[in-house]
């Protein structure tokens, strides 16, 4: 995950880790109501969430030193915690039409399928660059050294079809604001972004195009 050039976040100096990268916190700029990141509601009265976050393992200094790396594998080998995630992504998003479910690469493939096929959705892979077969579209963004891109199929969406994006862990949102672009530049609605864990740290900074962030857990930075 990196940084967007056209996402409406202006970044200061300061440096943060996401999950093996190093991350600029936004120094967030302009309307309040532009700004919209959500924790799961309610979460105290909700035990799966709780069950959730100890599922996620923390591994430090991986992949280097200095990141704790929240670690999801542990929560996918246990089913009943796994369930309970989705379970609470579909709850939210059944019955609000939406069309298709946009999963960005890698780990946004883990939940994006499976949350589509219960809501009755369509999933759409965003992948990094060369590895889609047909025509595509391309969202170039910013990171702290380079650039990344994400492609997605030209046609797999259809103008104003509603969609979800979905990917495990927000921290800047900078791919997730590439993820938006690349949708409307396709003529998509996007109603929200959804993740399973945002870092605390910067749950009160992002600026994701005016779009909602919405979050299971938030991250944990040792382990219990």
């Amino acid at each position: 995950m990196g940084e967007e050039a056209n996402c409406n976040t202006v970044m200061e100096a300061t440096k943060a880790k996401e999950n093996g990268h190093a991350v600029a916190v936004p120094d967030v700029k302009g309307k309040a109501d532009d700004t919209v990141v959500a924790v799961a509601p309610a979460a105290e009265a909700d035990p799966r969430l709780q069950g959730i976050s100890d599922a996620i393992r923390v591994v430090p200094h991986f992949p280097k030193p200095g990141i704790m790396f929240n670690d999801i594998t542990t929560l996918l080998l246990r089913p009943g915690v796994f369930k309970d995630a989705l379970d609470i992504f579909v709850e939210r998003y059944r019955g609000m039409a939406i069309a298709a479910v946009a999963g960005i690469e890698a780990r946004g493939f883990i939940f994006g399928p499976a949350i589509a096929l219960a809501i009755g959705a369509k999933f759409i892979p965003l992948r990094k660059p060369k590895k889609l077969p047909g025509e595509v579209i391309s969202e170039t963004y910013v990171l702290e050294y380079g650039t990344d891109c994400l492609e997605m199929h030209v046609g797999a969406v259809e103008p104003d079809e509603r969609v979800l994006i979905v990917d495990d862990l927000v921290a800047t949102g900078g791919t997730l604001c590439a993820a938006i672009n690349l949708l409307e530049r396709a003529g998509a609605d996007v109603v929200e972004c959804a993740c399973l864990i945002g870092l605390p740290k910067f749950k009160d900074f992002y600026k994701l195009n005016g779009k909602p962030v919405y979050v299971l857990v938030e991250s944990r930075e040792y382990e219990k």
